[in-house]
Parts: C-alpha cells; structure tokens; sequence
C-alpha cells in the first residue's frame, strides 16, 4: 500500500500545480482583460471624440486597441502561470509574420493611414466636388482604404486614398463662393469700354450672379486677332451643375449682347497661298 500511497499523493501535487498555473493563468488573463475594456477602450473612445475625428477612425481605433488588449491578456495570463519560454518564442514567431505582413502590405497600409488623416483633416467631404490629377468628380464614399468618386460622366472611380493624400486635391466647393473666368475676344476696331459695360451690364443681370463682390473686367491680352477682356464673376453656394449652367447662359448674353452691339468677336483666318508646279517628261518607248 505504501508505494500506492506514494503515487496517489504525487498525482494530487502534481494536480494542485495545474490548478495553481491554471488560476494564475486567469487572474492574469482577466486582470489585464477587465483593465482594457474598462479603463483603455473607454479612454481612447473619449480622446479620439474630443479631437474630432470621424466616427470611422474611432471604429478603426477601437478595434486595433480591442485586438492588443487579447493579445496582451494572453501573452500576461501565460508570463503569469510561469510560461516565459513559450511567449518568448511567440513572440519571435509572432515578429516575424508581423514584419512579412508588414513588407507585403506596405500600399495596403499606407491607404489606411492617408484615410485616417483624410478622415481627420476633412480636405474634403462626402458630396464635394473634387478635381486631382487631371480628374474630377463628386465623392459618394469615403473609407478608410480607398474613397469612391462618380465622375460627371456618370462613372464610378474607386480611387486609393494614398493617391488623394500625396497629391493636390482641388475642392471648388470647399467655400461659400467661387469665382469664374472668362476671356471674351473682340476686335481691334471695337470699343473696349463699351464692351466692358456689356459684359458688366449681363453679369448684373443674372440672377445667380453675386452683386458683392461685384463682377470685374481686365484687359489680359492683345491677340493676333482679338483683344481679350478677361470678365470674373462670383456664384454662392458653388455646384459643378449651377457652375457649368451659369457660366453657358452669361456667356451667351454677353455674345448676344455683342451682336446687337455691332461688336466683332473676331477669330483667326488663314490663308493659304502658294504656287504647283507641274513638270512634264517624255519617256523614250523601246
């Protein structure tokens, strides 16, 4: 009986260890568990809302910060219960996948990032119209990876967010008021300053066209054939549609206005000239 004893008592030892290193385990796991979703999510939660930022980065946020609060109650609950070696090697193999994935996402991380400050920064927002890289359109969507702009032909383009952040994004829209150009050409014989009280006189007619600030009229350039009066005029609450729209019907005014007035808008004729010369042969026959 006495060596039976034996191994009965070594067995209930070796059963209280696992039980110990089992509590430990959880003590560990729930203390720094408890720690993360009452006091670090909560308080990211409260700095990321005072500072502005957009709800998606708070969702972003949260959820990376929820990943490292397991991540770091496991890693806590086996230091705990005595397991230092196997997070040691964990933690190298963990290392290492991080620094392959990292490499391999490098674009797919760089997006996220510019997101994150688009999202911040608000260059622009949903429904603004844009212009970048030689394209243009109104934003429909933002995410945190790339934005969604439906161009005015009525296509959708999904453009990376790293494009919109590393290169200079024109928003037209971004104010109250904009301000539009046009060069209108007349003739060398016409009367400058009665065409610039026409072109005055439409602009103030217009309805959509702002009184203050008031349209202006410079003389820009001398053409070959014109003389070009650069008119600027401002429009509130600016739209590609009531640009576009507006600028057609003040120019057309102001080209009908011209015709009634007697005033050219001249454009540049050429002239070919020049001589064919025909040369004759005779080919001898055999």
């Amino acid at each position: 009986m006495y060596p039976l004893q034996l191994d009965a008592i070594a067995n209930a030892v070796d059963v209280a260890a696992i039980a110990t290193t089992a509590l430990r385990f959880v003590a560990g796991f729930l203390a720094v568990l408890l720690l993360g979703k009452l006091v670090l999510i909560p308080g990211l939660r409260r700095v990321v809302r005072s500072r502005g930022f957009d709800e998606a980065v708070l969702s972003l946020g949260t959820n990376v910060l929820n990943a490292v609060v397991w991540v770091a109650a496991i890693a806590i609950g086996f230091a705990v219960a005595g397991y230092g070696s196997f997070l040691s090697a964990f933690a190298v193999f963990g290392g290492a996948i991080a620094l392959a994935v990292g490499f391999a996402a490098q674009d797919l991380l760089g997006n996220f990032v510019a997101g994150v400050f688009i999202l911040k920064d608000k260059p622009f927002e949903v429904g603004d119209w844009i212009e970048w890289d030689g394209e243009s359109g109104r934003v429909e969507e933002i995410d945190l990876r790339v934005s969604r702009v439906r161009t005015f032909d009525n296509e959708l383009v999904t453009v990376p967010n790293g494009d919109l952040a590393n290169s200079a994004v024109t928003n037209p829209v971004a104010y109250d008021t904009l301000r539009q150009k046009f060069v209108f050409g007349i003739g060398y014989d016409d009367d400058i300053a009665e065409a610039t009280d026409i072109i005055v006189e439409e602009a103030e007619a217009h309805g959509e066209i702002l009184d203050d600030p008031g349209v202006s009229v410079r003389l820009v350039e001398l053409g070959d054939s014109a003389v070009g009066l650069q008119s600027r005029w401002w429009i509130a609450d600016p739209d590609r549609g009531d640009f576009v729209r507006v600028r057609s019907e003040y120019v057309t005014a102001v080209k009908e206005a011209f015709d009634e007035a007697g005033i050219d808008m001249p454009y540049v004729h050429r002239q070919l000239t020049g001589s064919v010369e025909v040369l004759e042969s005779a080919v001898d026959g055999e």
